[in-house]
């Protein structure tokens, strides 16, 4: 197991990629964590996930802080940045609203709120997608987003 998988006695600092490879651009968060895989700090760990919530909770249980990265549709312009920290804000389902799980990012999030299972540091970046229908491959608009989502991950986790 290497550190960026989360070899025992590295920080506990876990970033989690979200979406479906499959629907367009809401497979941004994937992306860019395959990027962060490569650029980030040996001792963050980096993972993909489908977004489904149950299995957020329990990805992020023993960590410090968690950054999530998913694509959002807010109605903002395509590729915009969003960045919510959830000990300031509650995260909103508005954001969120074409996840392919009835129990997503939000409602983990909410959830783990009320049961005090938020890690202690919590962010979530949400990119503006422009197409979630069939098929593979970002939006030129997304595309160009993501190095700038990485480079701003990558300050986060210093």
């Amino acid at each position: 197991m290497t550190a960026s998988e989360g070899a025992p006695g590295t920080s506990r600092t876990l970033i989690i990629g979200l979406g479906n490879e499959y629907r367009r651009d809401d497979a941004v968060g994937l992306v860019v964590a395959r990027r962060l895989r490569e650029a980030a700090p040996e001792s963050v760990r980096v993972l993909e996930e489908s977004g489904e919530g149950t299995g957020l909770i329990e990805s992020w249980q023993d960590a410090d802080a968690v950054i999530l990265i998913d694509a959002v549709h807010s109605g903002a312009k395509p590729g915009t940045l969003h960045r919510l920290d959830a000990h300031a804000q509650p995260i909103t389902k508005k954001f969120f609203r074409f996840s392919t799980h009835a129990f997503g990012v939000a409602e983990a999030v909410e959830l783990a709120r009320a049961l005090g299972r938020l890690p202690p540091r919590l962010i979530v970046y949400g990119v503006e997608g422009k197409s979630f229908e069939a098929g593979v491959g970002l939006s030129p608009e997304v595309q160009a987003a993501v190095e700038g989502v990485v480079e701003r991950v990558l300050r986060e986790v210093g």
